[in-house]
C-alpha cells in the first residue's frame, strides 16, 4: 500500500510547499514594508492598516478563504480557487507578521532613532542600516514560529477542495480503508517542519554571530 500512495502523498506534499513558499515570501516583503510605513506613516494609515490587522487577525483563516472565493463574486470580483487560496494566505500571513516586526521596531530604543537622524540619515537610510537589523534580533523567533503555522494551515485548503498534503492522505484512507495513510501525512509534515525549524536556527545563529 505505502508504494502505492507516495506517488500522491509526494505531489500533495509538493503543492502544500508551493503555497507555503508563495505566502512567505510575499508576506515577509509586504509586513516589512508595512512596519516601517505604521512607524512613520499618518494617523490615517496607521488607523486603516490598524483595522486591516485586527480583522485578519480576529477571524478564523478558513472563514477568510470562503469569503474570498464565494463572498467576493457578489460584489463583482472573481477570482480562481488558486488565487483565491493565496490571497487568503499571503494576506492573513501579512497581517501577522506586520505585527511582529513591529513590535521588532518599537523594542529598538528611541535613541537609535535619534542618533540616526542627527546624523541626518533620510527614513529609508535610517531602516535599513540602523533600526531593521537590531528590530531582526526580536522577530527571527516569532517569525519561525507562525512559519511553522503555516506549514499547517496549508491543509485549510481543503475547504475549497484543493489539493494538498493532507487531501492526498484523506483519499488514500477511504482507498484502502485504513487510517495508516494519516501515519504518513503526519510523518510529512514533521520532517517539513524540522527542516523549516533548522533552516530557521540557522539563519537565528548566522545573524546573532554576525552582530
Amino acid at each position: 500500500m505505502l508504494l502505492n500512495i507516495i506517488p500522491s502523498l509526494l505531489t500533495g506534499c509538493a503543492q502544500t510547499l508551493s503555497l507555503f513558499a508563495e505566502t512567505i515570501a510575499v508576506s515577509l516583503i509586504s509586513a516589512l514594508l508595512l512596519a516601517c510605513l505604521q512607524y512613520q506613516g499618518n494617523a490615517i494609515f496607521k488607523r486603516l492598516l490598524g483595522v486591516f490587522i485586527y480583522i485578519e487577525r480576529g477571524t478564523p483563516l478558513m472563514l477568510q478563504l470562503m469569503f474570498i472565493y464565494f463572498g467576493l463574486p457578489f460584489l463583482g470580483i472573481t477570482l480562481d480557487r488558486n488565487a483565491s487560496i493565496l490571497t487568503a494566505f499571503i494576506l492573513n500571513y501579512t497581517a501577522y507578521l506586520t505585527e511582529i516586526f513591529r513590535a521588532g521596531i518599537m523594542a529598538v530604543d528611541i535613541g537609535q532613532f535619534e542618533a540616526a537622524r542627527a546624523l541626518g540619515m533620510s527614513n529609508g537610510h535610517m531602516f535599513i542600516r540602523i533600526i531593521l537589523p537590531q528590530a531582526a534580533r526580536c522577530s527571527i523567533p516569532p517569525v519561525t514560529n507562525e512559519i511553522l503555522n503555516l506549514i499547517k494551515d496549508t491543509s485549510l485548503i481543503t475547504v475549497l477542495g484543493a489539493s494538498e498534503l493532507l487531501k492526498a492522505g484523506r483519499t488514500a484512507v477511504n482507498t484502502y480503508a485504513t487510517a495508516l495513510p494519516f501515519v504518513y501525512v503526519g510523518i510529512l509534515y514533521l520532517i517539513m517542519s524540522a527542516a523549516a525549524s533548522y533552516i530557521m536556527k540557522k539563519v537565528e545563529n548566522a545573524y546573532i554571530w554576525q552582530n
